[in-house]
């Protein structure tokens, strides 16, 4: 069945967050919500709407050096990178420059990158963007990496996130769980949904949904 999609009543700029309530499937978790960001990933100006509500929340704290750019977050993370080395934001990174980096995932499900990039990520602070935070576990994933390269966590900003910290660093977000009432993400093996007889809707991913 095609999911149900509909805006939440809750707006953060020109910022919406569009959403449809069902079971879903993810590699880490099931959730009784599947968030579209697809919009705010590929379309310019929501791109941009994105990174001047997390610019406005990040530019006066929090020093960046690079942006890791995860769940397909590389054109908000373009948009926020010029916006936090804008003086008119009062950024701390004001006439910096700010490298961007897209996760490259090996065949074994890990993050690498080749010798050339990681003069981006070594004695550097980075900004780890993703389009939303569930479980944590792609954070996690993020962090192992900037830190196995040599690399400080500066930040975590996504649009949406269940969580108010992944491994005692805060995250930055737009919309939370207090958006979305009900909100719940189960582990697969203790999933009440399942258990009670309701089948998967769809299989979500950073690229999206494919129903069943």
């Amino acid at each position: 069945m095609e999911p149900k999609f509909f805006n939440i009543p809750v707006c953060v700029g020109d910022v919406t967050l569009r959403v449809a309530q069902g079971h879903f499937a993810t590699r880490n978790s099931h959730t009784n919500y599947f968030i579209d960001v697809t919009r705010q990933q590929s379309c310019l100006q929501e791109a941009d709407a994105v990174a001047q509500q997390l610019a406005q929340r990040l530019a006066s704290s929090t020093m960046v050096d690079t942006i890791l750019c995860m769940d397909g977050t590389r054109v908000i993370g373009t948009c926020l990178a010029r916006k936090l080395t804008e003086s008119s934001y009062n950024s701390v990174n004001s006439g910096k420059e700010i490298y961007l980096l897209r996760e490259n995932v090996s065949a074994g499900g890990k993050l690498i990158f080749r010798e050339n990039a990681r003069f981006m990520l070594e004695g550097r602070n980075v900004l780890l963007l993703l389009a939303s935070i569930t479980t944590g576990s792609t954070v996690e994933k993020g962090m192992r990496c900037v830190q196995y390269y040599g690399g400080s966590v500066a930040g975590v900003a996504s649009i949406y996130s269940h969580l108010k910290e992944v491994s005692g660093t805060p995250v930055v977000s737009l919309f939370d769980t207090e958006d979305l009432p009900g909100y719940a993400s189960y582990p697969q093996q203790d999933c009440p949904l399942c258990r009670e007889g309701k089948e998967v809707d769809a299989i979500i991913d950073k690229y999206g949904y494919e129903k069943l």
